[in-house]
Formats: structure tokens, C-alpha cells, sequence
């Protein structure tokens, strides 16, 4: 689909252009991390699975790099800022077998997810519709969540450490979206103006913390 270019003297355009690298990164180590991940897999149909799922999330990053040369903007250089902070996270969180790499395809994605779909509220119609499908399911929820629940079906004990797991990774990647937005200004009046709150932050916080418990009662798992 062929979207409208932005007006270039827009005073949101930098939000506009800092969200869309930081989701177009976000996807293209999304991709990396699945490609990896899928070699942990126990049988050959979930190795497959995990490789359809990072095919996924590189169809995602060249719609965004897409949508950013549109804009008149190298994706290189609108992806830049956020390299570090997002690759800090991904370099504490790796999951150390199978299961926790699922968990964290679906809860600690899902956290970034729920915080970049609050920013895009303040979008142009065309830019937030991308945005939407883009942090919209892959349609594997329901595989990553059958194989979490089978491996504490199979064995119990693992339900504690996996929890343990999610509860890491909610604090992660909550500390990340702050240091994102405290460090990028656009991001922070985006998220302002998506929420039409200015205390907004606190309460996107307990709606992330909310939508995260509900991710892990979906896997069995405590919050």
C-alpha cells in the first residue's frame, strides 16, 4: 500500500521519524534474535515455526524502512540512536533454552508492543495504520503459547523458573522504553499527545504491567 508523504516542515515529523526507527530496529533484531532462537527448538516444526516468525518480523522492518524513504529519511540514520539501548536489552535478556526464548517472543515483545502502539496515537491516519499492523500479532501467539503450556503440563517445575523469566523481562523492558523516550524529546511529546495525558506515563505503566499479567495467565504462568 502506498502511503502519503509527510509534510517535511511538520514540527512532528522528528517524532514520527524517531518511532519508526526505533520500531524498524526493533524488527530487524527481532529478526536476528527468532533466527537464533529457532536452533533451540527440540523438533523440526518448531525450529520452523520460529523461522516463520522472524520472516515475519523482516517483512515488518522493510515496510518501515520502506515507509521512512518515503519520508525522505535514510533508515540507517533514523535507526542509529537506537542501537544501543535497544541491543543492551536483547544483551540482558538472553534466553538461556527453548522455552524461555518462546516466553520472550511473546512477553517481552509483547511489553515493547503495547508501549510503542500507546505512542502512535498522535500519528497521522496513514503512518499509525502501518505502525498497528506492524505491532499486530504474527499469528503465532497461539504456538508459543500451547508450548509453554505442554512443557508445564509435562513438567511442572518449570513454571516457576519461566515466571521468574517474565518477571525479569517486564523490568528490562520497561527500563528500556524509559531510557528510549528519556533520551529522545519527539518521543516523549508523541507519547504526550497519544495519551492527551500529561501524567500519562504512570498510567501507561500500569496498563503495560496489566496487559503483561494477562500474557502470562494466557501461558499459565503467575504473575
Amino acid at each position: 500500500m502506498d502511503l502519503p508523504r509527510a509534510d517535511p516542515s511538520s514540527p512532528d515529523l522528528a517524532a514520527v521519524v524517531d518511532l519508526l526507527g526505533v520500531l524498524a530496529y526493533g524488527e530487524l533484531t527481532a529478526f536476528d534474535r527468532l533466527a537464533l532462537d529457532a536452533r533451540m527448538a527440540p523438533t523440526l516444526a518448531g525450529r520452523a515455526a520460529l523461522a516463520d516468525m522472524a520472516a515475519a518480523e523482516l517483512g515488518h522492518f522493510r515496510r518501515l524502512a520502506g515507509r521512512l524513504i518515503d519520508l525522505g529519511v535514510d533508515p540507517d540514520e533514523a535507526m542509529r540512536p537506537f542501537i544501543a539501548p535497544l541491543d543492551a536489552f536483547h544483551d540482558s535478556t538472553r534466553p538461556s533454552d527453548w522455552l524461555e526464548g518462546l516466553v520472550k517472543a511473546y512477553v517481552g515483545d509483547g511489553i515493547a508492543a503495547d508501549f510503542y502502539r500507546e505512542i502512535s496515537g498522535a500519528l497521522d491516519e496513514a503512518t499509525r495504520g502501518l505502525v498497528l499492523d506492524v505491532l499486530s500479532d504474527t499469528g503465532h501467539a497461539e504456538f508459543v503459547v500451547h508450548q509453554v503450556r505442554s512443557a508445564i503440563t509435562a513438567d511442572p517445575s518449570v513454571a516457576g523458573r519461566l515466571a521468574l523469566w517474565a518477571r525479569r523481562l517486564m523490568g528490562e523492558a520497561i527500563s528500556q522504553a524509559q531510557r528510549v523516550a528519556a533520551d529522545r524529546d519527539a518521543l516523549i511529546i508523541l507519547l504526550v499527545q497519544g495519551s492527551g495525558d500529561l501524567s500519562g506515563i504512570g498510567a501507561l505503566i500500569k496498563r503495560l504491567t496489566a496487559a503483561h499479567a494477562d500474557r502470562l495467565s494466557a501461558l499459565g504462568l503467575s504473575a
